[in-house]
């Protein structure tokens, strides 16, 4: 990941409903609309949960009310004999690839794929010994917070930290699928870096682009949204997932907040020294010959701002010319003793 601008990800997640020719289109276009890297998913239906009709395997409060577990999952998932050749082609784009295990053995399959950066699932931040297994790898660790408590976060962060690992982003994430703005609190992203003293970004599930835009001024360095080449594909995450167009105008955009934002200092730029020729300074606005007392009536605060700060002009008056000074002229120190 660059350190000096906004790491953008297009999430491919479920958004190439099983056909591997569609996975390819949509890295291509997440790497025409902006994005700085595709993000995959590496599981199977029994790293994450059972084959089982009881309630407990039943989803409840989302847009797959109902449905069991197992089966989302096995909808969802990514083949894994695809992913070295969606590594393949994204890398011959210029585009990077990385993914999120929801295993041991996910985390070895990726180690074999050379996997530069490991992201940890809003739901898996409480499983330490699967972060720490990644963390030891010593590649930049992406945290999603999701509906993780303080405490857990911590944990999360020392479990890394505890291995050596300290390149950590932590990601502000409602896990909400999709989102409602009022739930996004993106307020937390800033207090996130305060808390944690790592960087900080966003894993959005709202609707369209405006979370990203104001987490960019936020202080957001990492920012992930789920990709998909048409909604109209259909597939378990098309409602949330931004189509080509919407990424390219939400890339667009915090590129734009990137400009706007500058870095912290109070360095000039060049343009800014081009605008201090509209401040004061002290200019001459009366003849006074060499020797001259100078007056209020022969200096004067006024623009352009060539001459010197107007704050001396209680030390110049009543001093005397040291040369011939003409109207207009930009006073100096040189020009009185």
């Amino acid at each position: 990941m660059r350190k000096d601008r906004i790491f953008l990800v297009a999430e491919l997640s479920a958004n190439h409903n099983q056909d591997k020719t569609l996975a390819l289109q949509t890295i291509k276009a997440a790497k025409d609309s902006g994005a700085d890297a595709i993000k995959l998913q590496t599981y199977m239906p029994d790293c994450l949960t059972l084959d089982c009709d009881l309630k407990d395997f039943r989803i409840q409060g989302t847009l797959w009310e109902g449905r069991k577990f197992y089966d989302l999952y096995q909808e969802a998932m990514t083949p894994w004999e695809w992913h070295k050749d969606l590594f393949a082609y994204a890398h011959e784009l210029g585009l990077i690839c990385f993914s999120s295990p929801f295993s041991k053995e996910g985390v070895d399959f990726l180690e074999s794929l050379g996997n530069p950066i490991y992201k940890v699932a809003s739901f898996e931040i409480v499983d330490l010994e699967l972060i720490s297994y990644m963390a030891r790898l010593g590649k930049p660790m992406i945290l999603s917070k999701g509906i993780a408590t303080k405490e857990e976060i911590q944990e999360a962060i020392d479990v890394c930290k505890q291995v050596g690992n300290a390149d950590i982003t932590l990601l502000q994430c409602t896990s909400s699928y999709p989102a409602p703005l009022n739930s996004a609190n993106l307020s937390l992203i800033s207090k996130l870096k305060q808390d944690f003293g790592v960087e900080v970004g966003l894993s959005d599930h709202t609707l369209g682009i405006i979370a990203p835009i104001v987490a960019a001024t936020l202080g957001a360095k990492v920012i992930e949204k789920h990709f998909i080449l048409s909604r109209k594909l259909g597939g378990v995450d098309s409602a949330f997932s931004l189509e080509p167009k919407e990424f390219s105008q939400m890339a667009k955009a915090v590129r734009e907040v990137e400009e706007l934002l500058g870095i912290p200092t109070y360095e000039l730029s060049e343009k800014s020294k081009e605008g201090r020729a509209f401040m004061r300074s002290l200019y001459v606005v009366k003849d006074i010959s060499k020797g001259e007392k100078i007056t209020t009536e022969s200096v004067r605060s006024i623009r352009p701002g060539y001459g010197i700060a107007p704050k001396y002009l209680k030390q110049v008056i009543g001093k005397y010319a040291s040369r011939d000074l003409y109207r207009g002229k930009a006073l100096e120190f040189g020009d009185f003793e």
